[in-house]
This record gives structure tokens, C-alpha cells and sequence, in this order.
């Protein structure tokens, strides 16, 4: 009689995503966290400097897709980078925040009326104001109150990125200059009336950091995940397959309406592309995603993150199936 050897129980490999996954929740715990104290202790001592918290709290929560965290663990995970390290977590959720700011003192420059179907901010509290009967303009009290909003949420932010490891904290450093005098720039060409809503620099390759989405959008998360995790030998992988993931990324943000493109690409867009050029503008899109994805395969890492960094170019791209 032929003796059975007993069933071999393995485990199945986790997904990329569930790793990312499980520390995009620790992210959001982090956040959450910081604003929680801030706003208990402050609730006590200055019913205004709560309310102020609750601003930027409410802008977190509205934001969504968390896409600069998601490429930052994407490219630290994919390196290597231990899923349990407490620096991690803190850059993302300092990019998370910097985007806060970033987003508030967008609308704010930019007189939107409504982000995600409420008030923004700059526009809430000037209809506090006249609410009130406060003196002064309430105009400039709103604008006023959003960009302290906006600096409180950069404030946070390097808080946390106060704490990483040298070098990664040297990086999180350029991240910052290059988006202040990325936005200055687009600033710049708008008011010189020398802005082209059409990304053609980034397409080329040429924007560094001189668009309102520069390169600190997609190169710059990964290559600060690199740093955490040790691995500067990705840096240019990395910075290759981020300068055609961005460039995938603004023309579907062109294509689309993205909030990054203004009247300028809706008239571009709605009278002078037809539909030949709108079919080759997403072409371009994929091809980019393509090219992109063929980066992310020749470089030394995994082949399950090799195969989600192709993925998520693909999903930047809006070609995704």
C-alpha cells in the first residue's frame, strides 16, 4: 500500500496593491491622527485656531485619490523598502498635505467657487464674515483666512517630513522648492499671456518643473520612495519612467479637463482639436503609458512591481481598459 505524503500547505504571494494598500490606511491614521491632537488642543485654547484645523481637515478628506502618496509607496515598496517603517508613512502623509496647500491656495488664487460640490474655502469664510456683520471687507477676510488655511497644512507637512532620514529629507526639500517655483512659472506664463494649455513641453521631456503639475507630480514621490528605501541605483529608472508617466498624465488631463488645465485648454480643446487630433493626443497617451511601462520592466526590481508600475503609467494615461 502506497503511503500518501501529506498535502503541502503554502502561501500565496500578496499582491503589490494589498501591501500598498494596507499602508495607504496607515497613512490616513497618521493624518487623521496629527489633526485630531492639533484640534483638541487647540479647541481649548482658540475656538478660531480649531476652526482653522477643521479647514484643512475637511480638504483632506475631500481629496480622494491620495495619487502622490500611492506613487511615494509604489516606489518605496517596489525597492524593497520594509512596509512596516514608520518614515513611510510620515513622507506620504506630508505629500498628502503639501497637496493640501497646494489645493487650497490654488483655489484660492484662482477664485474657485466650489471644490467637490462645497464652498472653498476663501469663499466660506467671506460669507462668515458678512454673516456676522464683522468689519472690514469680507472678500479679503476670506481670501485671507484660506491662505493661513493653506500655510497651516504646509506647516503640518514639514512636520512630518522634519523627521525623515538625511537624504530622503534632502529630497523632500527640492520636492518643495521645485513646486513653489514650478507654480511660479505657470504663474509667470499666464500672466505674460505666454501659458500653452497644450503639455507639449512635458511631452518632450523638457518640464523639470516649470508647468503647475511639474516634476515633482510623478518623479519626485518615487524618487523619495528610493531614498527611504536605500535604492539611489533607481534614480534614473525612476526618474525616466516618471517624465513619461507625467507626460501621459497632463495629455489626458488636457483631453479631459483636468484641474491642473484652465479656459485656455477648454477653448484649445473644444475648437481647435478635432477629432483626428483628439484620436492622436490619446494615442500619444498610450504610447507614452507604453514606453513607460517598458522602463518599469528593465528595472531591477520585482516582477510584481514591475508589472503594477506598468499598470498604474497605464491608469495615469486614462487608456486603461
Amino acid at each position: 500500500m502506497t503511503q500518501q505524503r501529506p498535502a503541502r500547505h503554502t502561501t500565496a504571494p500578496v499582491a503589490p496593491t494589498t501591501i500598498r494598500d494596507r499602508v495607504l490606511d496607515r497613512v490616513e491614521t497618521r493624518i487623521g491622527d496629527l489633526l485630531t491632537a492639533e484640534h483638541r488642543h487647540w479647541a481649548v485654547a482658540d475656538r478660531h485656531a480649531a476652526a482653522l484645523i477643521s479647514d484643512v481637515a475637511t480638504i483632506v478628506r475631500g481629496s480622494g485619490d491620495r495619487i502622490r502618496p500611492v506613487l511615494l509607496l509604489t516606489g518605496y515598496l517596489a525597492a524593497g523598502g520594509d512596509p512596516d517603517a514608520p518614515a513611510a508613512v510620515d513622507a506620504a502623509a506630508a505629500l498628502e498635505l503639501l497637496d493640501t496647500c497646494w489645493t487650497i491656495r490654488g483655489d484660492t488664487r484662482d477664485g474657485a467657487v466650489l471644490r467637490r460640490g462645497l464652498p472653498t474655502l476663501h469663499v466660506s469664510h467671506a460669507a462668515e464674515h458678512e454673516r456676522n456683520g464683522w468689519q472690514g471687507e469680507s472678500r479679503r477676510f476670506g481670501v485671507h483666512t484660506a491662505v493661513l488655511a493653506g500655510d497651516l497644512a504646509l506647516t503640518f507637512a514639514d512636520r512630518l517630513g522634519a523627521t525623515l532620514p538625511a537624504p530622503a529629507r534632502t529630497r523632500w526639500e527640492r520636492l518643495r522648492t521645485e513646486r513653489v517655483l514650478g507654480a511660479h512659472g505657470a504663474s509667470a506664463a499666464r500672466a505674460a499671456y505666454r501659458d500653452d494649455p497644450w503639455p507639449g513641453s512635458c511631452v518632450a521631456g523638457s518640464c523639470a518643473g516649470g508647468c503647475a503639475a511639474g516634476w515633482y507630480a510623478v518623479a519626485q514621490p518615487l524618487l523619495l520612495g528610493a531614498e527611504l528605501a536605500g535604492r539611489r541605483d533607481l534614480a534614473e529608472a525612476y526618474g525616466a519612467y516618471g517624465a513619461k508617466v507625467h507626460a501621459a498624465w497632463r495629455l489626458h488631463g488636457f483631453l479631459t479637463g483636468g484641474p491642473d488645465f484652465g479656459d485656455g485648454a477648454d477653448l484649445m480643446r473644444e475648437l481647435l482639436f478635432d477629432d483626428r487630433q483628439r484620436r492622436e493626443a490619446r494615442e500619444l497617451a498610450a504610447e507614452l503609458a507604453t514606453a513607460a511601462g517598458a522602463v518599469a520592466r528593465r528595472a531591477p526590481l520585482p516582477v510584481a512591481w514591475r508589472t503594477e508600475l506598468a499598470s498604474l503609467a497605464t491608469r495615469a494615461s486614462g487608456t486603461a481598459a
